[in-house]
């Protein structure tokens, strides 16, 4: 399972970006994919088309993942051991989803999230 974040959502509706062949190949390849509570916030926060959510909602076959109590704990954790940036909050959270829910996370943003690898986040 792969975990998209939002940025690679939303570059992913583009046909010409690195993201969308990414995307096709893990398709092609049988992967699941799917993505957090909080990044798919993120993503339909927009712009974005209500054709262009549903087209994703599709291609993520509706898994969207919740952040419950075992999440955000690690979130509070992954948080308080990069020094409480309040820029990192959310990809804590997003980081915590991917862990807790055993994914790798693709994200265009590797130079925040490769802060978290240390912790047990697997970028792709």
């Amino acid at each position: 399972m792969i975990h998209l974040d939002a940025n690679y959502l939303i570059l992913g509706t583009s046909a010409s970006t690195q993201q969308s062949a990414d995307i096709e190949r893990w398709l092609a390849a049988g992967e699941g994919l799917g993505t957090s509570a909080i990044a798919w916030m993120e993503f339909v926060t927009g712009p974005v088309t209500s054709e262009v959510v549903a087209a994703v909602r599709q291609v993520l076959e509706e898994r969207i993942f919740p952040v419950g109590h075992e999440e955000a704990e690690l979130a509070a954790r992954l948080f308080n051991a990069l020094g409480r940036r309040r820029a990192l909050r959310y990809d804590c959270l997003i980081a915590a989803a991917a862990i807790c829910g055993g994914a790798r996370l693709a994200t265009a943003n590797r130079s925040d999230f490769s802060l978290l690898a240390p912790h047990g986040l697997e970028l792709v």
